[in-house]
């Protein structure tokens, strides 16, 4: 099974229009569908019909809860501000379906036990870098019984061995902070155990203009999603 692996979508429906174009069997969402991006309603709403399994992200709980996002510094500015934004053009109803996102997901397919969430199995706000060392992943794996682990969160997109488990961040969809302007996302296949990264050019001047109409900073987001960081 072909299964694509998208995050951090953060209210890009451009670029998840055209990561959904991607061959797969099966799609899993890892979680932050809203805050950034120009159109926190319409990506929501098309998760939602679309019934794509998804965990909860930081941002995700942060606009349906209205807690603490947890952001870095650098860009936790660009977080409160549209935030505001993304309240004014979201639903009560997809309010409650971003409250109701499960923190993890669990599967088993093709003999291989595999485990879902947005930032660590220990805290969606945790950041699972690449260069982490093995005592940190120790510590945030948290001694789940997966052989494989899903996570996004840090818009970094890598593939990693630990131990007896495979690590797999699919980068960010909608705000790339890798240095890659363009839409990013992840295909696993469980008979052979192989992931493919794949990056996608999208319509990104209508994304920027969405944001120059509609939005508070636009020329900071606009920047910051045109450089990839």
């Amino acid at each position: 099974m072909r299964i694509l692996l998208i995050s951090d979508i953060h209210g890009n429906k451009e670029a998840l229009d055209t990561v959904l174009e991607v061959p797969h069997d099966m799609v899993i969402c890892l979680g932050d569908l809203a805050d950034y991006g120009p159109s926190p309603s319409e990506v929501i709403e098309h998760i939602r019909l679309n019934e794509i399994e998804t965990v909860l992200g930081n941002h995700d709980a942060a606009v349906g809860s209205g807690i603490e996002c947890g952001c870095g510094y650098k860009y936790k500015h660009l977080s409160v501000s549209t935030r505001e934004y993304t309240w004014r053009n979201t639903t009560e109803e997809q309010m409650l379906f971003l409250r109701s996102l499960p923190f993890s997901i669990e599967k088993e397919i093709d003999s291989l036990k595999l485990y879902f969430t947005h930032g660590s199995p220990r805290s969606n706000y945790e950041y699972m870098k690449q260069d982490a060392s093995e005592s940190e992943l120790e510590e945030m794996i948290c001694g789940i019984d997966a052989d494989v682990l899903f996570i996004g969160h840090s818009h970094y997109p890598f593939v990693r061995e630990f131990k007896n488990m495979l690590i797999i961040n699919p980068g960010s969809t909608g705000q790339p902070r890798d240095g890659d302007w363009k839409a990013c996302c992840a295909v696993f296949d469980t008979s052979t155990k192989k992931t493919e990264i794949i990056r996608c050019e999208y319509d990104i001047g209508c994304t920027c203009r969405k944001i120059k109409e509609r939005m508070p900073q636009p020329d900071e987001l606009i920047a910051i999603l045109k450089r990839g960081y």
